[in-house]
């Protein structure tokens, strides 16, 4: 008996893992990096048509990725690469939305399916090991300080709906699809984890970089709560 029950729990497992892996490759391959290393020059980087998801495990919350997927909403409002995806306008760089695509929509067990299979994906757990996010808290108007007035971050991502730069990924709503390490990580070594990313390293010190994540943990209750 006991042996049976065995056997069915690995067929299951095998059997949602060859269907996690089908809709990887059917539907996430064409624009996804899912097998690794991160692009090697800046011609790969500039081609990136997503995000990759090689190391998905390290950086997402499982919850927001079944979630999203199944209503995936733009995070990046240009797009991977920005260049690809403006127009100039009256006012400067316009983004051309004509040249972006919709992602695929995932039904809920799909969803669910390609999530847990994702966050499998773990290669820098020793960049995660090295963060401890201490306990804290912090103002929205301190946050801003630290994160505009200090580190200029706002030309490139936004932090509500319209008001920032549009070449990075909106970041209001960075705490509720990020882990915090990875946030911590990625922010004190960008290149760590993709090495032509062209967001800088700008040695940002480890208390600048506790308040910033605390700050986009504000930023996302706030626009958790205007939902």
């Amino acid at each position: 008996m006991m042996q049976r029950i065995i056997f069915s729990s690995l067929l299951f497992v095998s059997t949602t893992a060859f269907a996690a892996d089908g809709i990887l490759q059917k539907d996430c391959a064409a624009c996804h990096n899912l097998t690794g290393p991160a692009a090697q020059t800046l011609k790969e980087a500039w081609a990136k048509k997503g995000p990759g998801l090689f190391y998905a495990g390290n950086k997402y919350r499982q919850e927001w990725l079944v979630s999203w997927l199944q209503k995936p909403q733009r995070i990046r409002p240009a797009g991977m690469y920005y260049g690809d995806h403006i127009k100039p306008g009256p006012k400067g760089d316009e983004i051309d939305t004509s040249t972006l695509k919709d992602h695929v929509v995932l039904t809920k067990a799909d969803a669910a399916t390609v999530a847990a299979e994702l966050m499998k994906l773990k290669p820098h757990d020793d960049l995660i090991a090295k963060e401890k996010i201490e306990p804290g808290a912090i103002s929205k108007d301190e946050g801003e300080k630290v994160f505009d007035k200090f580190w200029g971050c706002m030309a490139c991502h936004l932090i509500e709906p319209g008001y920032g730069g549009f070449s990075g990924p909106e970041l209001y709503t960075a705490a509720q699809r990020l882990q915090p390490e990875f946030m911590a990580s990625f922010i004190r070594n960008p290149q760590a984890w993709e090495p032509k990313t062209w967001m800088p390293n700008k040695e940002v010190s480890n208390g600048n970089l506790q308040k910033m994540v605390h700050y986009f943990e504000v930023l996302s209750k706030e626009t958790a709560n205007a939902q």
